[in-house]
């Protein structure tokens, strides 16, 4: 398949023009992807990194303890959701074994020299540690059907069975599976997936009178597997956890796909003719996101659980976080009657809230504020204060990849704190470089939102978009370079104009299973 030139980018065929409508969108908004690309998307313009005492809050033991025991007050009096982006393929997990599949040569090498020509640690970890894979049982039951000689092997024939049966088609197909549904976890009994965790976890911080809601996000393609593992775990979860489970789902909108450009900014366009869509990012599932309505909404990625003996720790956490976050909705909603009810407020009112969204939200009101009218600092304030509220947890940068927490200056210049992803740093500007290496911490996607005004009624989660933060990648399709457009991140562009507070929290929070061998590290192991 090549991408071919159309002399006028805005000439589309009526199949074309089919394509679009059944994707949901406008012609408008396919020309604007398109001008998007033409223009290009501006570098953010990073200030200065967030850090302790410089936006983000270290939280004492003592305060800890009061804010768990503020959540745990205020638990079965509102409404919780733990929302999961889980559409993701485990394909990337095995990434390194998919290439060894394609790559080595049996009558050419053995595995351990191929392993040293190639430096790949993480085919070397995982050859080590087979026997601690929690699907290792399940290759050896399935080898039995698909490589009954596997006994009378070479050991570098047998690991490459083991492979071909983990990925292969005919085996356990792991690499075509959502990520969330191949084993992460070995208990006595049973095997654990990502998405059983998620339940069991949920069970500990997210189950106001003992009934727990889930979203999880997923493909459409791939609702019949998670709900053949609902089916199968639910009362097991149940059983064990005294909680009541409502799980709901949704797919990613084809209305916030994004074409695909060749590298000139013309639209590609297959050997059938059509326009190529893909998939907007993260940052498409705002509109999920904004289907939810609860007094709180976790927000944790799929891949980033722990086994049991973890949870207790990750939960306290979980709750730490809610608990600040009520707290200062609370004072949100108290200083929004007040000026409900008072029309006229004092000096000394409208101080006082001044300095809790400094303080607290790390607001920088306008160089103007106090030229303002009454009338006009009271719209101001009011327009401030009344936000999505996020808590966002940041760990100890240890050289993770993912986005980091930064004070940015928009275009209107007002600065603000934000998860940045590296993509959007100009590293060409020494100055943007030095920000971004002297970052402390990073986001592990660990949120707890606030979704409701003061008067219970649900926020338009899409007004607080910034729709000019969105990313330009170089992609490839059938080995030819395009370009793709992904919309503002979930927790980056898409969340832009909250209310923000950025607060350390541990490293053991963070558990991503991002390839096969993470899942020997210690919190996903279970302790004899």
């Amino acid at each position: 398949m090549r991408g071919t030139i159309k002399a006028n980018i805005l000439d589309f065929t009526a199949q074309q023009l089919k394509q679009i409508e059944n994707h949901g969108l406008t012609l408008k908004q396919v020309e604007n992807q398109l001008q998007t690309f033409m223009e290009g998307i501006p570098f953010i313009n990073l200030t200065d990194c967030a850090t302790i005492e410089n936006g983000i809050l270290q939280i004492s033991d003592d305060k800890k303890q009061t804010y768990i025991k503020l959540y745990n007050s205020k638990l079965d009096d509102i409404e919780v959701i733990k929302f999961v982006p889980a559409s993701g393929a485990a394909t990337r997990m095995f990434k390194s074994l998919y290439r060894f599949l394609d790559t080595y040569n049996p009558s050419k090498e053995s595995i351990n020299a191929f392993i040293n020509k190639t430096k790949d640690n993480t085919l070397k970890l995982f050859f080590v540690g087979l026997e601690k894979f929690p699907f290792y049982e399940a290759i050896l039951q399935q080898l039995k059907k698909t490589c009954p000689n596997y006994n009378s092997l070479s050991d570098d024939d047998k690991k490459v069975c083991i492979v071909e049966c983990l990925l292969g088609e005919t085996g356990l197909n792991y690499g075509n599976l959502p990520k969330g549904l191949v084993p992460f976890h070995k208990y006595k009994e049973h095997t654990a997936s990502a998405f059983a965790e998620h339940l069991f976890e949920a069970s500990k911080y997210a189950a106001p009178n003992k009934k727990a809601h889930l979203h999880f996000t997923i493909s459409n393609n791939h609702y019949n597997k998670f709900k053949s593992e609902y089916d199968r775990i639910k009362d097991i979860v149940s059983n064990k956890t005294d909680t009541t489970f409502i799980t709901t789902e949704s797919y990613q909108k084809k209305s916030t796909d994004t074409v695909a450009v060749n590298l000139d900014n013309t639209p590609f366009i297959d050997d059938d003719g059509n326009l190529v869509f893909r998939p907007g990012g993260h940052g498409a599932l705002i509109e999920n996101l904004n289907e939810q309505d609860a007094d709180i909404i976790f927000i944790k990625n799929i891949d980033n659980v722990v086994t049991y003996q973890y949870e207790e720790d990750v939960a306290n956490y979980k709750k730490m976080l809610g608990g600040l976050l009520l707290e200062q909705r609370q004072t949100s909603f108290k200083f929004l009657e007040m000026l409900d009810e008072n029309a006229n407020p004092t000096e000394e009112f409208i101080h006082e809230i001044v300095y809790f969204l400094q303080d607290n939200f790390n607001n920088i009101l306008s160089e103007d504020f106090e030229k303002f009218s009454l009338k006009y600092q009271i719209e101001y304030l009011r327009e401030q204060l009344d936000k999505p509220i996020r808590v966002c947890g940041m760990v100890k940068n240890e050289g993770e990849p993912g986005g980091g927490p930064f004070w940015v200056k928009h275009e209107s210049g007002k600065i603000s704190l934000q998860i940045v992803e590296s993509v959007q740093i100009n590293k060409e500007d020494p100055r943007q470089l030095s920000c971004l290496n002297d970052a402390t911490h990073f986001n592990p996607v660990d949120i707890v939102c606030s979704v409701r005004n003061y008067k219970g009624e649900k926020f338009d989660l899409l007004k607080y978009v910034d729709y000019k933060a969105g990313f330009i990648n170089q992609k490839t399709i059938n080995g030819q370079d395009i370009k793709a457009l992904e919309r503002p991140g979930l927790w980056n562009g898409s969340m832009a104009h909250w209310n923000t507070i950025f607060v350390e929290v541990p490293l053991s929070t963070f558990n991503p299973v991002k390839t096969v061998v993470d899942l020997l590290k210690e919190s996903h192991q279970i302790s004899n």
